[in-house]
């Protein structure tokens, strides 16, 4: 399944990418990108938090001629968080260590992680300077071709706002977002709508510590009447949204599930899913509603 959706800097991003979260070691990356590549994913997404980057750079070495692909080919993003007491070029050399360990002249979106900074409490003053500090940096390294598209992760509406009053030129391409159907956010999906920033979404199917999302029986019913499985339900249902997906896997029976969802939700089983955040309402990631 070959979906993609335009990002205002003109590349291309595949609504379907591979999460590497928790995935990590030579072997496992390897074994995993190895059963990814080959069903057909073209999107790694990875973080500098996620101490994996290294071994996906040197995994992609070896698996791209297997399956003759260029770095063209493959789409990658990675992210960082902002430190306390860092200037510019603390925060730029972060990024330059992202693409030594990916092994790479270029990355083709780097997002900020999180809008506030590690280590500081959500209402510290310092969260709103270091923001704006770190899209500064992320927009010298676009405009030197290094950071092919830069965005942000975890921001909410009050975060998006405040970022395209102050963007240095350079507006956000891509959100990445807690997305799925017991927690979504229709104002900000209608914002990144509107000024052209593409909402894409992080655990999609709730989280490894809990299957509640999967188990929910509104989920099962509608899989089974589409024989489907419960996981592309709920992915498929972001799909729907024109929302990206970046699902985790480590088997390569869920690799090649995740990615097999070319199929259609009837618009009546789409009311019954939008309808569980209201039933349900439960949050799986972070919060950053809280973060000044």
């Amino acid at each position: 399944m070959n979906l993609t959706f335009k990002l205002n800097t003109g590349h291309s991003i595949p609504l379907i990418g591979f999460g590497t979260y928790q995935i990590r070691g030579n072997h496992l990356i390897n074994e995993t990108l190895d059963y990814a590549l080959k069903a057909g994913y073209r999107h790694i997404d990875t973080a500098l938090v996620y101490r994996n980057e290294e071994h996906i750079g040197k995994a992609l070495q070896t698996l791209l001629p297997k399956y003759n692909l260029k770095r063209e080919d493959i789409f990658i993003t990675s992210k960082l968080i902002s430190q306390y007491n860092k200037d510019e070029r603390f925060i730029e050399e972060l990024v330059l260590k992202s693409l030594d360990n990916l092994q790479t002249e270029y990355i083709d979106l780097f997002l900020i992680h999180w809008p506030g900074v590690n280590g500081l409490q959500v209402s510290h003053p310092d969260n709103v300077p270091y923001r704006k500090k770190a899209w500064k940096v992320l927009c010298k390294l676009h405009h030197e071709g290094k950071c092919r598209s830069i965005g942000v992760s975890n921001y909410t509406v009050k975060h998006i706002r405040e970022l395209l009053e102050d963007c240095n030129g350079v507006r956000p391409a891509v959100n990445q977002v807690e997305w799925h159907p017991h927690y979504f956010q229709l104002e900000l999906l209608e914002l990144c709508k509107t000024e052209g920033i593409f909402l894409q979404a992080y655990s999609s199917l709730g989280t490894s510590l809990s299957t509640d999302l999967r188990d929910d029986p509104v989920v099962g019913e509608v899989a089974v009447r589409l024989c489907r499985s419960p996981a592309q339900i709920l992915l498929r249902w972001a799909i729907e949204r024109n929302v990206g997906i970046i699902p985790k896997a480590r088997s390569r029976d869920h690799i090649e599930e995740n990615i097999a969802l070319d199929f259609e939700i009837p618009p009546q089983d789409m009311e019954l899913l939008d309808g569980l955040r209201v039933t349900s309402g439960a949050k799986y990631a972070w919060d950053p509603d809280t973060v000044v």
